[in-house]
């Protein structure tokens, strides 16, 4: 999932630490880019097995990116007291703990248990981002930090392109099975307990390398790393009140909503319009949809260093709007398929492009700003939530309309940016190039 963290977390730009740290830091960005995307693949299972409807599916995602809006600010003070090995310690553990409240969940066979453990998991998730961001630009020569946190992102992406191919292979490749219609009492509860059984070896195995993660940071705490200190977030109401920054939050808030509820639905659309019959294979499919968001990130870096970077957003707003029109209302089969999963293509530059966009030319408010914007974020709580609502009322097809509205208004917002109409114009493409192949994850 693409979150920046680094300046919404409090902690100031750090300085020049131990470059063989590298690797650890990487690995890092891949395990939470690996565990986040693995809610997709979870919804169908928990669906099927609770008999849920679409919005109460998507609550998934709702408590999920809760975590966001709720920890963020909590864990730069955190990292800003204890130092960034430690607060990585402290977010790998904590997201160990989130993936074993899998095993009571199961063995409960109770939704809202699952509810509580995903929202644990992305807690540390988002302490581990505060943390790491920042972290990966210090180590080594800052000339050429936007090249470590390039390679760090790619491999972000890879964990979001694997994470679906586990998940489908530990979790759907048995299937997915609803209830016969009339079970109910204990025969219900043991059918609920023994399907969502199959959701326990996965986190259990997640859980362990985790705490081995954690480990090996605790092991090299003392190892040279840059130096953290806390900086203020500015005056968020007058920051409000610059329409680059509030729009561009608006912008976040309806993007990462609109990304998540597509991966959401993908498993239980691709098999509607007849793309799959196998749950197992809708899933390894999700690996599609997040790899093509990996190869236009690096795709969108070039471009940006040509072209204006308002231009390039409105343009992939425009197609990813188009697509998921298209799969909402005219296309079926492979077709379908081809259209819903190409939206990761121009999903990839989009987040990034908005944020340094939001807060080009904001001198020292650009920390405020960056905090306003993060917590916009929780748009990927909010969004998939009501394409679920409008999913139980008019189909899972249709629902598409709601990320394809809030596509437009992102291609509004780029727009409004290229025309100079949001106050300072955008900085040089290749400044802006350097921003989406960076600090982004």
């Amino acid at each position: 999932m693409h979150i920046n963290h680094t300046q919404a977390s409090g902690v100031a730009a750090p300085a020049k630490g131990s470059p063989r740290l590298l690797p650890l830091v990487i690995a890092l960005f891949f395990a939470w880019g690996f565990c986040t995307v693995l809610v997709d693949v979870l919804i169908p299972k928990l669906k099927a097995t609770f008999s849920l409807n679409y919005a109460e599916a998507m609550l998934t995602q709702f408590c999920f990116f809760l975590a966001y809006f709720v920890v963020s600010v909590p864990a730069g003070l955190l990292v800003s007291r204890i130092g960034y090995l430690r607060g990585i310690v402290i977010g790998l553990v904590v997201m160990a703990g989130g993936c074993l409240m899998f095993a009571p969940a199961a063995s409960m066979g109770w939704y809202p248990a699952f509810l509580a453990a995903l929202f644990v998991l992305a807690a540390g998730i988002t302490l581990v981002q505060v943390a790491a961001n920042p972290l990966a630009a210090g180590l080594g020569d800052p000339a050429r930090a936007h090249s470590r946190l390039t390679l760090a992102q790619a491999f972000n992406s890879f964990g979001t392109m694997i994470g679906p191919l586990f998940g489908s292979a530990m979790i759907l490749a048995a299937g997915v099975s609803e209830p016969a219609a009339g079970l109910s009492g204990p025969a219900l509860e043991a059918f609920r307990v023994e399907q969502a059984g199959h959701v326990r070896v996965p986190y259990m195995i997640i859980a362990a390398v985790l705490l081995g993660l954690a480990a090996l940071c605790w092991w090299v705490r003392r190892a040279p790393v840059p130096a953290v200190r806390p900086v203020g977030h500015g005056d968020y109401l007058r920051l409000l009140r610059i329409p680059r920054v509030s729009l561009g939050a608006l912008s976040i808030f309806l993007y990462v909503g609109a990304e998540v509820a597509i991966g959401s639905a993908l498993v239980n659309y691709l098999i509607m319009v007849g793309a799959t019959t196998s749950e197992h294979a809708a899933g390894n499919l999700i690996a599609v949809y997040w790899g093509l968001a990996m190869v236009g990130r690096f795709i969108g870096a070039w471009v940006l260093r040509f072209v204006a970077p308002g231009l390039v957003l409105a343009a992939c707003a425009i197609g990813a709007g188009a697509l998921a029109l298209l799969a909402a209302t005219t296309l079926e089969g492979t077709a379908a398929a081809v259209a819903i999963l190409s939206i990761g293509l121009f999903n990839s530059v989009m987040f990034p492009t908005i944020f340094t966009l939001s807060i080009d030319g904001l001198g020292e408010d650009t920390p405020g700003a960056s905090g306003i914007l993060c917590l916009a974020i929780v748009g990927g709580a909010v969004v998939p939530l009501l394409t679920g609502v409008v999913a139980d009322r008019v189909g899972l097809a249709l629902a598409l309309l709601v990320p394809a509205v809030c596509y437009g208004w992102i291609a509004c917002y780029g727009l409004l940016v290229k025309a100079g109409l949001l106050g300072r114009r955008a900085s040089e493409p290749a400044a802006v190039a350097a921003a989406v192949a960076g600090p982004e994850a």
